[in-house]
């Protein structure tokens, strides 16, 4: 699709809000960073919080869970800068992305490419801040990372892959508390990467006939009418490993309880998932934020027991 004219390429999300309020030419590599959304930031953020949590937070407990969230924040902004550079002839003929500024000619990729270096400097800063076993976790997940946009042209499961990903703090986390890669943090990265594909097969659900038209591949078209049975059971699955977490660390059936406000938001999802609505789909997703935090005061709750 051509577009020529400047408000048929520049989103409302750039004439409002905190990136309407940035200088003009700052505006379309704010969104680039996705600014005008931390629904990211917040879901890669959550499992670090856990994993913190979970494991006793240490002495600087909360300044740890700070500086967490900060890299989150800046390694989400950094993915999607990375993934826009790789997929902006792919986003420019899918309606959804055709107005992302790399896809529509808005933002150059000179700059894209300085914006990725200053983000990931900023990784840099919160790796420091690790402790030696924390910090090479972190840089063991670049490969992951580096690979996740090219899963969606090969595989019909890109969303297991992205859980691979975005579960990764759940390693850091704990490492950085402990200095050590415990049992129970495998059991919270492994739930976390079955909640991931989860929320982003609801996700999917928008892009369905576009990436049917463009060749691109998830896991709302591999399970098509099955895609609530999926979900249900990739949260079933989520629920079963967190609470394999919570038991190695606190063996009492009292403690799996922690759990039942997050596994109650997670059937509330399901339950009232609609396939054929995409606003719906949007909405179900970002509602995991809220999740994220349901489980990171379980994890309290069950650490302060013990």
């Amino acid at each position: 699709m051509l577009v020529t004219i400047e408000s048929d390429i520049v989103p409302d999300s750039e004439r409002r809000g905190l990136i309407g309020a940035l200088p003009r030419a700052v505006r379309p590599y704010a969104s680039l960073m996705r600014l005008d959304r931390p629904i990211g930031a917040w879901l890669l953020f959550w499992p670090c919080a856990w994993s913190v949590a979970l494991a006793g937070l240490g002495e600087n407990g909360f300044s740890l869970i700070a500086w967490l969230a900060l890299g989150a924040f800046a390694m989400r902004s950094a993915g999607c800068v990375y993934n826009d550079i790789l997929d902006r002839d792919l986003d420019a003929k899918v309606e959804r992305t055709r107005l992302r500024p790399l896809a529509s000619g808005r933002a150059g990729l000179r700059g894209a490419w300085t914006l990725l270096i200053a983000l990931s400097l900023i990784g840099l800063i919160v790796l420091l801040q690790l402790n030696l076993t924390a910090a090479l976790a972190a840089l063991a997940s670049l490969a992951l990372v580096a690979a996740y946009p090219f899963m969606k042209r090969i595989t019909w499961w890109p969303q297991a892959w992205l859980g691979l990903v975005f579960s990764w703090g759940a390693l850091v986390g704990w490492s950085a508390v402990t200095g050590e890669i415990e049992v129970a943090a495998f059991w919270l990265y492994a739930g976390s990467v079955c909640w991931v594909i989860g929320y982003d097969t609801i996700y999917a659900i928008q892009d369905k006939e576009d990436d049917e038209l463009v060749g691109v591949k998830s896991s709302a078209l591999a399970l098509g009418e099955r895609t609530k049975a999926g979900v249900a059971l990739c949260y079933a699955l989520a629920l079963l490993l967190w609470g394999a977490a919570i038991w190695t660390m606190r063996g009492e059936m009292l403690a799996l309880f922690a759990l039942l406000p997050v596994a109650l938001h997670l059937l509330w999802q399901v339950a009232t998932l609609r396939l054929d609505d995409s606003a719906d789909a949007l909405a179900k997703f970002r509602s995991n934020r809220f999740a994220g935090l349901l489980m990171f005061l379980a994890c309290l709750v069950v650490s302060a027991s013990l």
